[in-house]
């Protein structure tokens, strides 16, 4: 969601079979950074690719998409930050993939690793085998080494805006079925503060104790925030220098 400047370069790279070995996924949380690299995955080794879309169909897509191919292999660089932990993959990337075109390796907050995993991890950048492509993700990609960064193409992620977020909220609650208003999906939205995957929970949080019908009112309880007629209404006293008032409301 929100980040054609992403995708439409990496579909160029597939169309035109410029794909690189290594990439790095910047940018703040909950904002699809994961989420393109396994989209990537499946682009690349689906049975009718590479391809712009994968058909989400076929045997490899379905196995990337579950989580149990074993040619795409995700890792937290915040648990398995040492060197050992790099090695053991290092030594892994040398085997031929079993039934994708490419093995691909997440890791996911890179900049979490050790500096003698870094180390580790930099020969393999450098010269990768053929088939190989390592995704690189990360929140905070200032402490990652330069040396590590030259060897990557970096992608830099955005915050979503308030209506790219309400209206992919929109079609999520529709797919649900979810009676849900407009104001509420802006509520959430504005609450997500950039983040789809933090709309995503909210969301599931409201359905979980309001139901499958939530009114903004539910909403605006639940998350603690005044509705916007509670507001301007404040305002309005405070500009008429209606302190009593003011404080009655508050």
């Amino acid at each position: 969601v929100s980040q054609s400047h992403v995708t439409d370069t990496l579909q160029n790279a597939i169309k035109t079979g410029r794909i690189g070995h290594a990439y790095l996924f910047s940018g703040p949380r909950g904002v699809g950074k994961t989420t393109v690299a396994r989209i990537l995955a499946k682009a690349l080794n689906c049975e009718h690719g590479p391809a712009e879309e994968p058909c989400n169909v076929c045997p490899v897509c379905v196995s990337i998409q579950s989580g149990a191919s074993m040619d795409i292999q995700e890792l937290d660089g915040a648990s398995n930050n040492s060197v050992e932990d790099v090695r053991n993959l290092i030594a892994s990337v040398g085997y031929h993939a079993s039934e994708c075109r490419f093995k691909m390796y997440i890791i996911d907050e890179v900049h979490m690793l050790s500096t003698a995993a870094f180390n580790a991890l930099l020969k393999t950048l450098e010269e990768p085998p053929a088939g190989v492509i390592f995704v690189l993700a990360t929140t905070e990609p200032h402490k990652i080494p330069v040396t590590i960064l030259s060897r990557c193409q970096r992608f830099d992620f955005h915050r979503l805006s308030v209506h790219d977020i309400a209206g992919k909220l929109r079609r999520i609650a529709e797919a649900d079925g979810i009676s849900i208003d407009d104001a509420s999906l802006m509520l959430i939205a504005v609450r997500a503060g950039g983040a789809m995957r933090d709309g995503e929970s909210i969301l599931e949080q409201v359905k979980s104790s309001r139901g499958s019908s939530i009114t903004v009112s539910e909403m605006s309880e639940l998350l603690g925030m005044a509705d916007r007629e509670t507001f301007f209404s404040l305002m309005e006293r405070c500009h008429d220098h209606d302190m009593r008032g003011a404080l009655e409301l508050f």
